[in-house]
């Protein structure tokens, strides 16, 4: 104990110093912890980004780019799953509800999902919660649109603005559905997922945007169609992109999974949303990695520069050594006084660390979940949180002991000899 409160005294002695180590160690433990909570917490947004869907459907491609168009809003369709076939497998028995889903239009950037109202009902994110209206309602009419928050917000958006969809999906588009303008009848409430930047129109209005689109080209202008002459026409969609589906027993799942990779009237493909989301972090969980390792890095600097603080002020300190060694110190107290003196410095730092980082999360905990979708809670730290915070102090002292084995062979007359 008397050791403790010696390292403590002086330390004290040398407070800006030892303020400046703590700094910057409580800088390195709350960056590597901090980038350990928002991995996790990203992580969990990434699969929370649908909920209680069972299977999607779509064209028979790859499972990671089925996901990445479904849910991501990511890439183009190579082909489209017919309505014959979405009706086919939506009345099954065991389906209890579909989701529709078609893409290939933009709005300034922005991805149009034309659906129905089953998408407001069933749709489901971060662990089963709903889409719920900030503003507004569903769509009801024709050319109504539901937008999602992030929409709204960067374009300033109000219930009754009208706006108008591009053909295509790239980020500039030079075709617009200038005569079949929409109106906003609704703003989602914000969810952290590709719903926020998502403008959602129903599917007959999909159809009604291409009712005089014949290979990918708009008719001329005195051969277009008026959305009044639009509405009298029969707009069932031909096809959608891809669905959702829920089923009314999850045992049925794998049955009915096996049945559509297997349909005969045309390829089609089912996947598990889990089973592949958790392929897909395993693909982009690289980068976290390395962002981890460079953390710890970060760390270790701050230690490195610790121990080259107290291997600086040895030289001042051999007098001290010298005094505590000729009022009976043996030459493994000033080691272990040198070792405390690490360790208290990576303790002050650590749960400095620990409080900076839970500052942050505090401070940035709506930015980040409205603004990126990554929700962090406010919890206690975890085992893999703490163990992180034991390496650093075992590091810490083990970084303690080059100096303190320095001091440890400094000898008594070293320390009292006379130097000109």
């Amino acid at each position: 104990m008397w050791l403790l409160r010696l390292a403590f005294n002086s330390l004290r002695n040398r407070l800006s110093t030892a303020l400046l180590t703590v700094s910057t160690i409580a800088l390195s433990v709350a960056l590597l912890l901090g980038v350990h909570m928002v991995r996790n917490a990203a992580r969990e947004s990434f699969e929370n980004t649908l909920s209680g869907t069972d299977l999607i459907v779509g064209a028979r491609t790859g499972p990671i780019d089925l996901l990445l168009l479904s849910v991501f809003r990511l890439g183009n369709a190579d082909a489209n799953v017919s309505w014959k076939s979405y009706q086919k497998i939506a009345h099954h028995p065991d389906v209890a509800w579909t989701i529709p889903i078609s893409l290939g239009d933009m709005h300034r950037g922005f991805r149009v999902l034309g659906t129905n109202g089953d998408y407001f009902l069933h749709y489901r994110f971060n662990a089963g919660r709903p889409l719920t209206f900030e503003r507004g309602g569903p769509f009801r009419d024709l050319f109504d649109a539901v937008v999602g928050a992030d929409v709204a917000r960067t374009m300033h958006y109000e219930i009754g603005t009208q706006i108008t969809l591009s053909h295509g999906t790239g980020e500039v588009s030079f075709v617009d559905h200038a005569d079949k303008p929409f109106h906003i009848v609704g703003i989602l409430a914000p969810t952290g997922t590709p719903v926020d930047r998502t403008v959602h129109v129903s599917l007959e209005a999909i159809s009604a945007m291409h009712a005089d689109w014949q290979g990918g080209t708009q008719a001329p202008k005195k051969f277009r169609l008026t959305p009044d002459e639009v509405r009298a026409r029969d707009l069932t969609p031909d096809s959608v992109t891809a669905f959702l589906v829920g089923m009314r027993s999850k045992v049925m799942t794998f049955t009915m999974q096996r049945a559509i990779n297997s349909y005969r009237e045309e390829p089609l493909l089912a996947i598990l949303p889990g089973v592949t989301l958790t392929e897909l972090w395993n693909l982009v969980g690289v980068a976290d990695t390395a962002l981890i390792i460079v953390s710890a890095f970060v760390v270790a600097a701050g230690l490195l520069g610790m121990m080259t603080s107290i291997l600086a002020g040895l030289n001042e300190r051999r007098r001290e050594m010298a005094i505590l060694r000729s009022v009976g110190a043996r030459a493994h107290h000033v080691f272990s006084l040198l070792v405390a003196e690490s360790g208290l410095l990576a303790l002050a730092g650590t749960l400095g660390g620990v409080c900076l980082c839970y500052g942050l999360v505090v401070a940035t905990q709506t930015f980040l979940g409205t603004r990126l979708g990554i929700d962090i809670a406010i919890r206690p730290l975890g085992f893999e949180d703490i163990a992180i915070l034991i390496a650093v102090l075992a590091s810490a002292l083990v970084a303690g002991m080059i100096p303190a084995f320095r001091a440890y062979r400094n000898t008594l007359s070293d320390g009292l000899q006379l130097r000109t």
